[in-house]
């Protein structure tokens, strides 16, 4: 899991489980067959995060995750022939998410769980923004954390 890198904010770190966090990242990207490919995941405040959502999406407030693609490379940007491939960053709002997860009657650790697939599942292409795409990807956000809960992904025979 050398390719997934857990940032925290200070206030978070007694909060956020990073070895569970890296677990669930690892798993996810394992189960869709990108197991080599680096992510960073930033643990953070429902400012930063709706300054992001404002400049990037520009939707005015915070949210509780959001994700940034990285496979499509800007224009003369050049990546090492050895090296895992890039997929993004995931950014997560703690206070945001902790609220969200009270409201639905979910323990933090896992609404972050949730949120960090949800995050791998955007990097990797997935989006919700039709039904037949918000169905899609529920289903395999559903199918992994099934896989999580059990202690990890299927082998393939």
């Amino acid at each position: 899991m050398s390719g997934i890198d857990v940032q925290i904010d200070d206030p978070f770190v007694s909060e956020i489980n990073e070895p569970e966090v890296a677990r669930a990242v690892a798993w996810a990207l394992a189960l869709e067959g990108h197991s080599t490919d680096d992510v960073s995941v930033v643990f953070t405040d429902d400012e930063t995060v709706s300054d992001l959502n404002l400049r990037y999406r520009q939707i005015d407030g915070p949210t509780d995750v959001l994700s940034f693609s990285a496979i499509e490379p800007a224009p003369g940007f050049v990546v090492a022939p050895d090296a895992a491939p890039y997929l993004g960053d995931i950014v997560i709002a703690v206070p945001y998410s902790r609220q969200q997860a009270a409201a639905l009657g979910r323990s933090l650790d896992d609404e972050l769980r949730l949120l960090v697939v949800h995050g791998v599942l955007h990097l990797l292409g997935y989006d919700h923004a039709s039904p037949e795409e918000e169905a899609r990807m529920w289903a395999r956000q559903d199918e992994i954390l099934a896989e999580l809960a059990q202690g990890g992904p299927g082998v393939a025979a």
